[in-house]
């Protein structure tokens, strides 16, 4: 039973971790679009900002799943190395998600600024 819940934990932690790719995949392919678009198009630092901002959310996304999987994985079978990396996956998830709700706070009050809509 026990190597049954292993088996089993492994292929949802891969499902999972594979839906993780397939965002910053799809987050990576529309900032390319965006940027090309802004040099392209020569807009301002704004957009160019917000693009990012953007992307950032994507890998926000990308790396929840990546640590939802980690989780899934080190709930069955914890070993001191799955542990760490579960571990740097959470700081580096916590470091990101908070400057991105930095930027875009910053971002908004540049826009009220400027009376462009956010």
């Amino acid at each position: 039973m026990e190597e049954l819940m292993k088996q089993l934990a492994e292929q949802v932690a891969l499902a999972i971790e594979m839906i993780g790719i397939v965002i910053v995949a799809i987050g990576t392919a529309e900032a390319l679009a965006a940027t090309v678009r802004l040099m392209l198009t020569g807009r301002s630092d704004a957009a160019r900002r917000e693009a990012l901002l953007k992307y950032s959310r994507w890998l926000a996304a990308g790396l929840t799943f990546d640590l939802a999987g980690d989780i899934v994985q080190s709930a069955v079978a914890p070993t001191w190395d799955a542990i760490g990396r579960l571990a740097a996956i959470a700081v580096i998830r916590t470091f990101l998600t908070y400057f991105l709700e930095r930027d875009i706070r910053e971002l908004r009050e540049l826009q009220a600024a400027h009376g462009t809509p956010p």
